[in-house]
């Protein structure tokens, strides 16, 4: 069984005739005055009816070099300009910083506060919004120099000058002082250093000098013992020698008796002591040999003999042992551990320590007057502006109109189609009608494709 059923052309989406398309769209102009004029009136309204928000900066720098002399001459905290700056941007930036300020300067900030937000709560939205650091750009090398840039933006009614250049100043001032602080402290832990070092230089002159007291006394206790015995060893000898000579005497004496020789004598007088003349005779004798001892007859002797025997010491017949107790009598008492012993002010005999006390000087005199310590400079100040910077009403109205011609046009394409499609949908009708009716043939498949026919134009 055939069929003559034709199904209708398809158009290809990628015809589209532009002219016709721009002057269905422009036949529909009064749509498109009305739009754009509406998005205008809009855009015009929120812009003349927002609150107004203004915007403040304030620019820091690097401080001069001279401006920081004061504080890197102290030579025990550097800081050079550079990173005095960093400093006080990290204070500007900090979190805490700006709280302190917040809650220390709340009349300032009535207006930022909300109702039935806490304190910390209107901060939170006040730092998260309003307040924000600039820093330079690190990828651009055409910077003449490094700075810091903090902008606010505040609604009307809020003093926000006041506010941006207070903050800046107390957080200059909240930095001077933490520097100061750590200004303090490591002066303290220097000279809590210099003053250990100094108590141990104390120590080790007093371990040392109660080591030299030691050691003269020691070696004068020594000296002292060895001439005591070199006494008592002389003395022992004198002893010696004195009993030796009162044997001898003994022995001399004997023998002059024996030979009886009363007087001194010489070995020639003794041979002619028995010839006898009438005149004097003088004799001389040379002998190289000691003469005996009996030979100064009994009287000599036994005089040198009681001599001897009623002596009660020996020690004039040495002279070691004067000198002897010459030296006795001198280690009886040192000079030097006396002197060692009565110094008073120890400190002046302390070895090395000059640099220490020059250097707890300098360090207890270290005036730097803090309250004047420049640590950046406030290249520009915020200042009052003139008008808001926010909303900018010209681009804002600009914009409305261009949101309207854009929307009045895409209104236009909608409305056009729409009308396209209503037609194509009555042409598709007459088609199907027409082919229903030159459709031929009988029997259940014809039915059913006549239905099927009639279901796709009911869905049209």
């Amino acid at each position: 069984m055939s069929s003559s059923f034709r199904a209708p052309p398809v158009r290809s989406s990628e015809e589209i005739d532009f002219v016709r398309l721009f002057a269905s769209v422009w036949q529909q102009k009064k749509l498109l005055l009305f739009v754009t004029i509406g998005a205008g009136l809009i855009a015009a309204s929120y812009a003349f009816l927002a609150d107004p928000l203004y915007k403040v900066s304030s620019v820091l720098r690097p401080a001069a070099i001279n401006d920081l002399d004061a504080l890197n001459r102290s030579e025990i905290y550097q800081l050079p300009p550079s990173e005095a700056l960093l400093k006080v941007g990290a204070a500007l930036d900090s979190y805490d910083t700006r709280l302190g300020y917040f809650r220390k300067n709340q009349k300032l900030f009535e207006k930022f506060v909300r109702p039935g937000q806490t304190l910390e709560q209107s901060f939170q939205e006040f730092n998260h919004d309003s307040i924000r650091l600039i820093l330079p750009d690190a990828d651009k090398k055409n910077s003449l120099s490094a700075y810091i840039k903090l902008e606010m933006m505040y609604p009307k009614g809020v003093d926000g000058v006041s506010i941006l250049n207070g903050f800046v100043d107390y957080a200059i001032a909240s930095e001077r002082e933490r520097i100061t602080a750590d200004l303090n402290v490591i002066a303290k832990n220097r000279l809590r250093e210099l003053n250990g070092k100094l108590d141990s230089a104390r120590s080790n002159y007093d371990i040392e000098k109660e080591a030299k007291i030691a050691s003269l006394r020691e070696s004068d206790s020594l000296r002292r013992a060895q001439l005591q015995d070199e006494l008592k060893a002389l003395r022992s000898q004198l002893k010696t020698l004195r009993s030796d000579r009162i044997a001898q005497l003994n022995e001399a004496i004997g023998i002059a008796r024996s030979l009886g020789i009363q007087k001194p004598a010489t070995p020639s007088s003794l041979g002619e002591s028995a010839v006898t003349g009438a005149g004097s005779v003088m004799r001389t004798e040379v002998n190289n040999q000691q003469i005996p001892l009996y030979f100064m007859g009994v009287d000599a002797l036994k005089a040198e003999l009681a001599a001897l025997q009623s002596r009660k010491s020996d020690d004039f017949t040495e002279s070691r042992i004067a000198q002897i107790a010459k030296e006795l009598q001198l280690l009886a008492s040192n000079r030097e551990v006396e002197v060692l012993d009565a110094r008073k002010n120890e400190d002046i005999f302390l070895a090395g320590v000059q640099p220490l006390r020059t250097e707890i000087f300098r360090l207890s005199s270290l005036n730097i007057d803090m309250a004047k310590l420049k640590l950046v400079s406030i290249d520009q100040q915020a200042l009052e502006p003139l008008v808001p910077s926010s909303p900018n009403r010209p681009l804002i109205i600009l914009l409305g109109l261009l949101f309207g011609a854009v929307a009045a046009i895409g209104i236009a394409l909608v409305r056009q189609a729409l009308r396209a499609a209503r037609v194509n949908t009555k042409h598709d009708r007459d088609d199907l009608a027409a082919s229903l009716l030159q459709s031929s043939g009988s029997g259940a498949a014809q039915l059913d494709r006549q239905q099927e026919l009639g279901n796709k134009l009911l869905q049209k």
